[in-house]
């Protein structure tokens, strides 16, 4: 059994990515209040540091996404669990918590909770998209699944895996009601003008996909609106050297696509449609209840892969959508082309389709707003805070039995 001091207990975070970093942030605040002396270490980001947490490794060695990507950087991947598989195991803290990235810290929890100690998965994986059957899978690793989204812990409770519900993050940071008007005047955008947010994606890889073709669809939306802005945040230095090459050869008046340095929350606020690629974002301009086209492509290797091993198991992808439908709201307010029918021209005209329609624009933020305040959760605590509350109950339980 393991020896639990209570005054100053050891967690251990392995996080995943940029967005993992913030999670891992918030919650090793929650619980500092709890435990001021408490002790944090793991994989994490700059974020995670700022709160006094002791990374052993690049949060950017986890940062790899799709099949074929995967499978280059294995190897190494391999090499980075056993390391830290057998430094956690020598340094037993008291509750190791995975942060999202499930290929890799699925495996590392397993291998920990066999060993005795207590494990945590903090975001759910999509099983309500990629085999259900995965809940029992994540069980044998986790003691206690945090899940973001409501409709989840039932899907694990009949699996018989402990479960929680601790509301969106990202719910927390958004207020119910968007101010277009504050947002317009921080990026310097006509108050008058109709504005077009566009995000084609947050890594370099999806930008080599979706880029061009998503700037070509916003010049086609720019050529049927008079006046249109058009708004692209680019998520890192990185994203933004690529956007700036791709936008080089467009127009160049008063009217040219507007390249910011972040401020994706302030550009979704200020516009009045928003063009994006499928993942976070898509909840994001949800929250800033903002309508929006979604388009997505893989790698056609990964999207291969998957239809012929059946693992979709959903026929929809978005998450306001996925949000929709389980919370029994009539229709799907988000339309989506994916793979085949993600072309500049579809994105285009199912924009502007949704641009001249206002009651239909209004319908779909009507949903917005149901679906942010069920992921607020019922009291008024954050998401962070229950979270905390969640990895809590499981220290002070094993610290009652010892």
């Amino acid at each position: 059994m393991q020896n639990i001091d209570a005054s100053a207990p050891t967690f251990a975070i392995i996080a995943g990515e940029d967005s993992g970093d913030q999670l891992g942030a918030d919650l090793i605040e929650a619980l500092r209040r709890r435990y001021p002396q408490a002790r944090f270490v793991g994989i994490g980001g700059a974020r995670m540091q700022a709160q006094g947490f002791e990374s052993w490794h690049d949060i950017r060695e986890l940062s790899v996404m799709g099949f074929v990507e995967v499978l280059k950087h294995l190897p190494r991947l391999l090499r980075l669990r056993r390391t830290l598989v057998a430094r956690l195991l020598k340094t037993r803290p008291d509750v190791v918590i995975g942060i999202d990235a499930p290929d890799f810290n699925l495996a590392v929890e397993r291998r920990l909770k066999e060993a005795g100690l207590r494990t945590v998965h903090y975001v759910s994986p999509s099983v309500w998209a990629w085999r259900e059957k995965r809940a029992a899978r994540i069980g044998r690793s986790a003691d206690r699944v945090l899940c973001l989204f409501p409709m989840e812990p039932a899907i694990y409770a009949k699996h018989g895996v402990d479960a929680r519900f601790v509301g969106h993050p990202l719910a927390d940071r958004f207020p119910l009601v968007a101010d277009r008007v504050a947002a317009r005047e921080a990026l310097q955008l006509p108050q008058e003008a109709p504005v077009l947010a566009l995000l084609p994606g947050s890594r370099p890889s999806e930008l080599s996909r979706l880029g061009q073709l998503f700037i070509d669809a916003a010049h086609r939306v720019a050529a049927a609106i008079p006046g249109l802005r058009v708004v692209i945040p680019a998520a890192n230095p990185q994203v933004h050297a690529m956007l700036k090459t791709m936008l080089a050869n467009g127009t160049r008046d008063e009217t040219a696509p507007l390249l910011l340095d972040g401020h994706a929350h302030e550009a979704m606020m200020a516009a009045d449609m928003v063009l994006l690629a499928s993942g976070t974002a898509t909840l994001e301009a949800m929250l800033a209840k903002r309508p929006m086209v979604v388009g997505y492509r893989v790698a056609p290797m990964s999207y291969r892969i998957a239809r012929a091993l059946n693992m979709l198991k959903t026929d929809i992808f978005t998450l306001p959508n996925i949000l929709a439908r389980a919370a029994g709201l009539p229709g799907l307010p988000v339309p989506e082309l994916m793979q085949d029918d993600c072309t500049a021209e579809k994105l285009a005209d199912a924009t502007l389709a949704l641009f001249r329609d206002s009651e239909r624009r209004g319908a779909v933020v009507a949903a917005f707003e149901h679906l942010h305040q069920a992921l607020r959760g019922d009291d008024a605590h954050h998401a962070a805070d229950r979270a905390a509350t969640a990895v809590a109950e499981l220290l002070e339980h094993a610290h009652a039995r010892a």
